[in-house]
């Protein structure tokens, strides 16, 4: 078997696992939380809004070995969220589920605003201190707290190797080949050049530890977002003749996507809901296993309150910043039968927004894309190192480090496919340990959602 073989095969593997099991998993215990949280997605939105802007500050307290705030916690949990899936995610769920795709995007962001509670809630409740002095915690915590003995050791090892895998080198790889193709789309610089600057710069930001990581996320996201939202907006000031169709497409297309262009291209309400989950549950990554590595180390006075702040972020991710992708694409027109062929994934949203741009929409989109998908790598490398440190101690942070490192470098301008479907896999395999201590541990969640009133 040679290593295109080999490509397809996990590529069939990772959309079997994704497709048939992991969307109703993920969507199920979304489902579940919300019921056994009286909805606290809806009951705490208010109050976690408010903690949301109340504690934003690009000059926080400075992050040490007790922990970080609770705003640096939540941005570089933003940090991984918000990656290259808000855009050519969004654009790929546009093309193969049609608008349609968006609806089901929200509704599964909106489950997943109880899972990310949950998870936030028993990273508080689980973390501990490591070997260094340093709070730490994640789900490798409590998936060996609620699993004893050996069959927790290895759900927990299992998880640990698999995010390292997933998100540290395989991942990052994918990461740095969107700046890099990016770029060279835009500015005609040598991918492999974008590659080296970007890995350096993160070499300076991994060496500094988690100091050094959450006053990075803490200026870099809010200003990404706030650049992002206000281009995505001045497009559809530009279309705003075309946004109530748009609106419309997407509430139709859910359910029938024949009614507006399903029929030209192909799309029935099956592939809207595939798409849809698929692509909003990987970008705004509820129920993963990711971010509550991040929201471990908040400072907070009880862990619900951590728990309300993570909510906030998947409702940035995907009600506002996929959201935004969404209606730019729709209200250029080049998602409609006829437009140019061969549109899809980063293209379209390129063509999207050169739309209204022109040659600025390139550029727009590399800037977002230097953005997005750098502070992905930020937030992506600190997840492997806590499950490294967890599994092989401290002196594997420096192996680690290099490793991530080189992918970065190797990854810019070198599209492998078969690397690209091992990072689909192992995002996949990594979520069942987390599902199933999450499931496990559903009663103290709700317990803990009563007590917050």
């Amino acid at each position: 078997m040679n290593m295109d073989q080999l490509a397809v095969l996990v590529d069939k593997i990772a959309g079997i696992v994704w497709n048939s099991v992991l969307l109703y998993l993920l969507v199920g215990t979304g489902i579940i939380f919300s019921f056994r949280t009286r909805f606290v997605q809806v009951r705490k939105f208010v109050p976690a809004m408010k903690k949301l802007f109340g504690s934003i500050n690009l000059r926080g307290e400075r992050a040490g070995k007790e922990g970080m705030s609770s705003f640096q916690a939540l941005t570089t949990a933003i940090a991984a969220q918000v990656g290259t899936g808000n855009i050519t995610g969004c654009a790929t769920a546009l093309y193969n589920g049609g608008p349609g795709a968006i609806f089901w995007m929200w509704l599964s962001a909106f489950f997943g605003m109880s899972t990310i509670y949950g998870e936030a809630v028993l990273a508080q409740q689980y973390k501990t201190v490591d070997e260094s002095g340093q709070v730490t915690g994640g789900p490798i915590y409590y998936i060996k707290a609620v699993f004893t003995g050996k069959f927790g050791k290895f759900l927990a090892g299992f998880f640990s190797l698999a995010i390292i895998f997933a998100l540290g080198f395989t991942g990052n790889m994918v990461q740095s080949n969107s700046i890099g193709s990016a770029f060279e789309t835009a500015f005609h610089i040598p991918a492999k050049f974008v590659g080296v600057a970007c890995a350096v710069i993160a070499a300076f930001i991994f060496l500094g530890g988690v100091k050094r990581i959450a006053s990075f996320t803490e200026k870099v996201v809010p200003v990404m977002a706030c650049f992002y939202i206000m281009g995505c907006i001045a497009i559809l000031c530009i279309n705003h003749a075309a946004l109530p169709g748009a609106l419309k497409s997407i509430f139709v297309c859910a359910f029938q996507p024949q009614a507006l262009m399903g029929g030209a291209m192909g799309i029935g309400v099956r592939e809207a809901i595939r798409y849809g989950v698929a692509r909003g549950l990987f970008s705004n990554e509820a129920g993963m296993g990711s971010t509550p590595h991040a929201h471990a180390l908040a400072k907070v006075e009880k862990p619900q309150d951590q728990g309300i702040i993570a909510m906030t972020g998947v409702f940035v991710d995907t009600f506002v910043v996929l959201t935004l992708t969404a209606l730019v694409i729709l209200t250029s027109g080049c998602l409609q039968p006829g437009a140019p062929d061969g549109l899809k994934g980063t293209p379209l949203a390129q063509a999207a927004f050169s739309h209204a741009f022109g040659s600025f929409g390139n550029i727009f989109i590399a800037i977002c894309m230097l953005f997005f998908a750098f502070s992905t790598i930020i937030g992506w490398y600190f997840f492997g190192e806590t499950n490294a440190k967890a599994m092989f101690g401290q002196k594997s942070v420096k192996p680690y480090a290099v490793i991530v490192v080189l992918c970065i470098i190797v990854g810019s301008f070198q599209a492998v496919d078969l690397v690209w479907n091992l990072s689909d896999l192992f995002n996949a395999l990594m979520v069942f340990p987390n599902l199933l201590a999450l499931l496990a541990l559903s009663g103290k969640v709700a317990k803990a959602a009563r007590e917050d009133r």
